[in-house]
């Protein structure tokens, strides 16, 4: 996939016990301003969401947020980058949220950032889209998932090929040349379930 635009980054609301995810969101926030491309992200001020946005509009990047209506009562919602698109629900985020994007990149975070990472990936697996899917395994954070699709291989849940709808790289650095070599998902990873 070679006509990235757009990059969706989907992290924590927390900053994480190690301080090497900070670092790494940072470093991807200046990448990505670097580069030109658009930031959409969860839309929240904290956390490692609010680093990478505010270091994308920090370097003159385009940001766009998208957090539903509920967090925004909460006051989490980051007015003070880019735009800020508000939802009527967590559903509807992370299909606005995917509209928007022409790759996905997954930081650490916690089960939201799970959740939007299994999502994303699933859809891929269903074919749903063949935008390219990074996961950015700081500090080995992201190991366990690698784990769980080597179990969901083994356990025969999952054609062996599911290995290749995500790239898990371990720096900042690495990402665009993973998110620019992305294969295109093969269609035996949805057909081997039919």
């Amino acid at each position: 996939m070679s006509d990235i635009r757009s990059i969706c980054v989907f992290c924590g609301s927390k900053t994480g016990a190690d301080p090497a995810y900070e670092a790494a969101a940072l470093k991807l926030g200046d990448m990505i301003a670097e580069r030109g491309i658009r930031l959409v992200y969860g839309g929240g001020c904290i956390g490692l969401m609010g680093l990478v946005a505010e270091r994308v509009a920090a370097g003159g990047g385009e940001v766009i947020g998208v957090i539903p209506d509920f967090l925004m009562k909460l006051e989490v919602g980051n007015e003070k980058v880019g735009e800020l698109i508000i939802t009527d629900s967590m559903h509807s985020r992370k299909r606005r949220m995917f509209e928007l994007s022409d790759g996905f990149v997954s930081l650490p975070g916690g089960l939201g950032t799970l959740d939007e990472t299994f999502e994303i990936i699933t859809w891929k697996q269903l074919q749903l889209h063949a935008k390219p899917i990074v996961v950015l395994d700081v500090a080995g954070y992201w190991n366990g998932l690698g784990r769980l699709v080597e179990d969901t291989i083994e356990g025969g849940f999952a054609h062996a090929k599911v290995r290749d709808l995500y790239s898990a790289v371990s720096t900042p650095e690495a990402v665009f040349a993973a998110l620019e070599a992305a294969p295109e998902p093969d269609r035996e990873v949805l057909t081997s379930h039919l």
